[in-house]
């Protein structure tokens, strides 16, 4: 499926990752554009290949920064840790049933925007990460939280960061998105309640920065479903991948 949703055009730098980003307080204003293609493996049964375009556009200052579906409301930094409070749009959750033949049938489960507070600790081996949110569009009346690690090697113009990340979703966050209601309930597909799981992902981002203004990306990422999501009758996979590539010119 080849999409450019217009509310993706929200959707931006915050795939080079919001974690490092935040390390670094702005004191002068600074914004961005380019483009980016996203191309996301799901494991519900049957789903192909998602890929999205995705424009590009970041802006930071002092006290803001608005990092595609992130934004964050900067707190004082205390030496090598940096606060925010977060608002995130979860663009790449959800479905619709005609994504694939398992969902016919299946109500949409719907995207949202996911409020709460974000912690980046900048260490001499590695840059940790907790972001605690809470879906404020009431779809699922979930929480989530992600513990993250992450390290950036540089060589000249090349930028290597790999990254192990766990993110813990509660039963209401599960059961949304991988539950099966009664009322969808059919022969081979039977009712599921979903528990809370923990993910597990292991990612490489590259940066080649050639110019002061001008940067490519790409962004391997590999994740391990928990226990929730597997045993779902949706579900005929145990790990999610995605590739992200793009371009970004900064003013």
């Amino acid at each position: 499926m080849f999409l450019l949703p217009t509310r993706l055009f929200l959707c931006t730098a915050a795939l080079l990752g919001a974690g490092a980003a935040l390390a670094q307080p702005a004191t002068e204003s600074a914004w961005g554009v380019g483009l980016g293609v996203n191309l996301k493996q799901k494991a519900y049964a049957g789903m192909g290949t998602r890929t999205t375009v995705i424009p590009l556009l970041s802006y930071e200052n002092r006290w803001v920064r608005v990092a595609g579906p992130v934004l964050d409301l900067k707190l004082p930094a205390h030496g090598p840790l940096v606060m925010a409070l977060r608002a995130r749009y979860a663009f790449e959750d959800g479905y619709e049933p005609d994504d694939a033949p398992v969902l016919n049938g299946m109500a949409e489960r719907k995207s949202g925007v996911w409020l709460g507070a974000h912690v980046l600790w900048r260490g001499s081996l590695a840059d940790l990460g907790a972001e605690w949110l809470a879906d404020a569009s009431g779809h699922s009346k979930g929480q989530r939280l992600r513990l993250s690690a992450e390290r950036t090697w540089r060589m000249g113009s090349v930028g290597m960061t790999p990254r192990l990340a766990v993110q813990w979703n509660d039963r209401k966050t599960m059961d949304y998105y991988y539950g099966v209601r009664a009322s969808e309930a059919l022969p081979g597909r039977p009712a599921y309640r979903a528990g809370a799981a923990t993910h597990v992902e292991l990612g490489l981002r590259s940066t080649y920065t050639w110019a002061p203004q001008h940067s490519v990306y790409l962004d391997l990422s590999a994740t391990r479903l928990g226990s929730g999501a597997r045993h779902s009758p949706l579900v005929d996979g145990s790990t999610e991948s995605a590739l992200r590539l793009g371009y970004l010119y900064r003013f």
